[in-house]
Order: structure tokens, then C-alpha cells, then sequence
């Protein structure tokens, strides 16, 4: 019998989940390593060569280590699931003239569930994956999530959406320790090429980073379902002609294929006149923000004003705030102007080291 009982690891073949999952072994955890199948590059009409955690490589790298470690290893194909929510709402998105999150609403909707769902299964008490965050339960009976200690590497911001309940079966195993420390660990383990692995910093089903030629690809009368449509000022002059709203995101400037004399950014897109606004880097600021789908963490409730500090990107530092929930949304004031707010991507809230919660921006 071992000395913590049973886990399920999440495993991607990658440093992080790879010394996770021996880290948990070498504390006496009897540990099960399961790697998920999400995607394969076929579907995605990538020229790209097949990497990352559905590659069958790090599928293969894995397993190997659970070979060498003495503990099992499956592998759950999870394609059918992922597909028919993660990347439909990537769609869906776009075509909605706003910016996904899709690893929000993997680990939210997908992962977790599919995780505990298999831990079930197979006995395991707890799962546990290689983000770099901490969770610890409060005296108020709540699981919070808090920043990793690799302030480089912190992944609470991906995590805003994980409910209190599957909260109280996961394990962070990384998060007391830097990313150089886990790749020498790997190192230490004669893991060398678990090691020295590159990462990704790409979406898992858009290997190329060509988010454009995906949708092409996946809607495939997209070019005449939208069609070119008008580039214009805040002010309404027309200024120049665009292939149409999905391809932009809020805060672009490179890609324009227009010049109007000064920096111009994206500021706003308008799907129902296939419009994309124009506008300098003062026009891209704002002042407030509303966030939508809700998820608080650390309080049940936020029905007073607080200050957080809100970050509105996974690598944004992060603004003052004041927020306050009011009828399912919660309002944003910032305490000076912030740019790119992009509807549909999430708006995550600090207390310190501590995720407060978070939710979509609208």
C-alpha cells in the first residue's frame, strides 16, 4: 500500500509533467500517468510536422518514463470531445468578430472533467498535472489557487476557470519551484531529453500559429461567407479595404496591409457589417471593462467593491482595479488606461499571489 494513496498524473511527454509525476512517486504516491490525445494534425490542413503533447513522440516519451519509474501509463483519446467543444467555440468565436481562449476552456470543460472522470475509474483519490501554480484550502473551507513561485512561469491565469469542487482532488506538484530547478531535476533523473525539450507556446490544434488558415480550413466557404469588407476610422471614414473581420484581432497592428501615415491598431471589430475600426494606440486604451461566465475561487462572492489587480492576457502584467460582481457580471475600473482589451479573451483577479477568480471579457 503506498504511503498518500492513489493518483492519476497528467502526463504530456514534456519536463514539467514528466518530473511531476516522478516528484510524486519519490513521495511515496502510487501513481497512474495518463497522457490525453486532443488533437491530431491531420484535421488542421498543417504542412506542419506533428510536436507537442499529442505528438505520437511525446506519447512515446511518456510512457517511457513510466517504464523506467515502475508505474502505469494509459492513454485517453479524448479527440471527439475536444473537437466538438473546444475547437467549435474557437470557431464560433472568431465568427462572433471576438478572441478565444481555448486552453481556458480545455482545462475547464475537458481536462479536468476527463481527468476525474478516469480517476474514478481507477481508484485514485487525487490528479495531478505540471502547471507551475499552488492550491491550498482556506480556513473558509474554499481551495485557492495562487501563483507559482517561477513568476515567468506562474500558469494560475489558465486555471481561473477550474470549479472548487474538482479543486479539492488536484495536486500542483511545480509550483514551490522554478522551471530551471524542474529541468535540472530531469536532468539529475538522466532525463536528458525530456530535459532539454523546447516548448510550445502555440494552440495544441494550430501548430503553425496560423490561426487564419485553420478557420479557412475548417469553415471552408469562410472566404465567401464573409468575404473583403470595409476598414474604418472611429470617426466612420472608410479608409481601406480588409479580407474580412474574422481574420483581426483586437490591438493588431502588423498585417494591416494599409498605411496611413502612423501607427494604426485594431480597436474595434464589427461581424455584423464585416467592419474592422481603426484607430491609434490612445483609442486602443480603456478606462473599464465587464467580464461575463464568472468563476470566483478564493470568495464565494464579491458583492462590495475590492481592489484585485486584473490581468486581461496570460503574459500581461497586470493593472489595478476595482471590481464589484453586479448581476452575473463583474465591473472592472482601472486605475489608469489599459490596452487591447479583446472581448472573449479572459480577465483573471489578483489579491496578491491569490486568484480571486475570473471570467470573459465582454
Amino acid at each position: 500500500m503506498s504511503k498518500h494513496g492513489r493518483i492519476l498524473v497528467a502526463m504530456s511527454g514534456g519536463v514539467d509533467s514528466s518530473v511531476a509525476a516522478v516528484m510524486l512517486h519519490e513521495q511515496g504516491y502510487e501513481v497512474i500517468g495518463l497522457t490525453m490525445k486532443t488533437w491530431d494534425y491531420a484535421s488542421s490542413g498543417t504542412n506542419s510536422k506533428e510536436t507537442g503533447c499529442c505528438s505520437l513522440d511525446s506519447i512515446n516519451d511518456a510512457r517511457s518514463l513510466a517504464v523506467d519509474y515502475g508505474f502505469p501509463h494509459y492513454i485517453l483519446d479524448i479527440r471527439d470531445e475536444f473537437g466538438d467543444f473546444v475547437i467549435n467555440n474557437f470557431v464560433d468565436e472568431y465568427l462572433a468578430g471576438r478572441t478565444p481562449n481555448p486552453c481556458v476552456l480545455c482545462n475547464t470543460h475537458i481536462k479536468w472533467e476527463a481527468l476525474l472522470k478516469r480517476a474514478d475509474k481507477l481508484d485514485c483519490e487525487f490528479i495531478a498535472t505540471g502547471h507551475y501554480a499552488n492550491i491550498r484550502l482556506q480556513d473558509s473551507g474554499r481551495y485557492v489557487i495562487s501563483k507559482g513561485k517561477d513568476e515567468n512561469k506562474d500558469q494560475s491565469y489558465v486555471l481561473w476557470g477550474v470549479s472548487q469542487q474538482n479543486l479539492a482532488r488536484t495536486k500542483f506538484p511545480l509550483g514551490s519551484f522554478a522551471k530551471s530547478e524542474i529541468r535540472q531535476m530531469a536532468l539529475d533523473m538522466g532525463q536528458e531529453a525530456i530535459a532539454t525539450k523546447s516548448e510550445s507556446y502555440e494552440i495544441c490544434f494550430v501548430p503553425d500559429n496560423d490561426y487564419r488558415s485553420f478557420l479557412r480550413h475548417r469553415v471552408e466557404d469562410l472566404d465567401q461567407r464573409v468575404g473583403p469588407g470595409n476598414f474604418i476610422l472611429s470617426n466612420g471614414q472608410v479608409v481601406g479595404t480588409h479580407q474580412g473581420y474574422p481574420f483581426y484581432t483586437i490591438g493588431q497592428r502588423k498585417g494591416l496591409g494599409i498605411a496611413l501615415g502612423q501607427p494604426m491598431f485594431v480597436t474595434s471589430i464589427l461581424p455584423e457589417s464585416n467592419t474592422v475600426v481603426l484607430g491609434t494606440q490612445d483609442e486602443l486604451k480603456k478606462h473599464s471593462a465587464l467580464v461575463r461566465g464568472l468563476n470566483l475561487v478564493k470568495y464565494e462572492s464579491i458583492p462590495s467593491p475590492i481592489e484585485a489587480v486584473t490581468k486581461i492576457r496570460y503574459k500581461d502584467a497586470g493593472c489595478t482595479s476595482t471590481i464589484v460582481e453586479e448581476d452575473g457580471l463583474m465591473k472592472v475600473e482601472f486605475t489608469h488606461a489599459v490596452s487591447g482589451i479583446a472581448p472573449g479573451q479572459s480577465a483573471v483577479f489578483y489579491e496578491g499571489n491569490d486568484l480571486l477568480g475570473g471570467g470573459f471579457l465582454l
